[in-house]
Parts: C-alpha cells; sequence; structure tokens
C-alpha cells in the first residue's frame, strides 16, 4: 500500500484492484474491509473520500473498482 498522502479515489480504486488482483480481497466483500490493509493514521482519510465519492462502508469492493474488461486475444 502507499505511504504517502492524500489518497484520492482514483489512487484508492488502484490500490484495490490491485489488492483483488493479487487475491487480498474478493470483490463481494464490503468496503469496510479495505480498513486492513491501511494503517489506522490514514484510513480516516480514506474513509472521507470514499465518503465525498458516494461510497458507503457496507456498500461491496466490486462497487467501487467497477466492471472489469477483458479484450480478447
Amino acid at each position: 500500500m502507499r505511504k504517502t498522502l492524500p489518497y484520492t479515489i482514483s489512487v484508492i480504486k488502484d490500490e484495490v484492484r490491485d489488492l483483488v488482483d493479487r487475491g487480498k480481497l474478493s470483490r463481494h466483500q464490503p468496503i469496510h474491509t479495505l480498513c486492513r490493509f491501511f494503517p489506522d493514521r490514514e484510513w480516516v482519510f480514506i474513509e472521507r473520500e470514499l465518503e465525498l465519492n458516494q461510497y458507503l462502508l457496507r456498500d461491496h469492493i466490486c462497487d467501487l473498482v467497477g466492471d472489469e474488461s477483458w479484450s480478447d486475444d
């Protein structure tokens, strides 16, 4: 996870996509599950940014990261 602030919504989404891609999070878990991946002192800023962007902590991770797109090989 990032060690610097501030966390913008795009940075948070990128971090979450990375956690999902690495299998650390499921797309079906609630957003509040993210708190275990960020230091407590930074979680306050992340929570605020999520709220400013109309995300509820009870929403699912998939609501935050959106649909995955697959390209044909």
